[in-house]
């Protein structure tokens, strides 16, 4: 790299003082005359719903039992008591369903395979003619087609 000769450092603007300037501003407090302190200012009212804004791809979830604290005790009897056993047996009771539509679907003669992976063949057929035929040309290339 070749030095400039005019080169004179990093520019910086040059400061200049202001004649009015009484120091850094501190806002006045001025006491509000309607101010009275609320207690219950936090306090609300029992909520009755709960809205969840979510994107899902498998469809059939669902929330109950939602539990709005500030006691972490209280969560954590709350999750043993009701939630622990509840979970065990919202698993026994998928794990019977799914064994049902098990069987209904190989009573069907269908296999365990959900029709979404079935058409996996179709979709590639479908890309093969999509692409187009590269020509003789381009066959001397290393880089790979767009």
């Amino acid at each position: 790299m070749i030095d400039n000769p005019d080169y004179k450092g990093t520019w910086t603007p040059k400061q200049i003082d202001n004649p009015n300037y009484k120091g850094p501003w501190i806002h006045p407090e001025i006491d509000n005359p309607d101010y009275k302190p609320d207690s219950e200012l936090y306090h609300r009212k029992e909520i009755c719903a709960i809205g969840f804004d979510l994107w899902q791809v498998k469809s059939g979830t669902i929330f109950n039992n939602v539990l709005i604290t500030d006691d972490p005790e209280h969560a954590k009897k709350v999750a043993t008591d009701i939630w622990k056993p509840r979970l065990e047996g919202e698993q026994k009771m998928k794990a019977e369903q799914d064994e049902e539509e098990k069987k209904k679907r190989e009573a069907e003669g269908k296999s365990d395979v959900p029709e979404d992976e079935d058409d996996e063949d179709e979709d590639e057929d479908e890309d093969a003619a999509d692409k187009p035929e590269t020509g003789e040309e381009h066959e001397d290339h290393d880089h790979d087609e767009l």
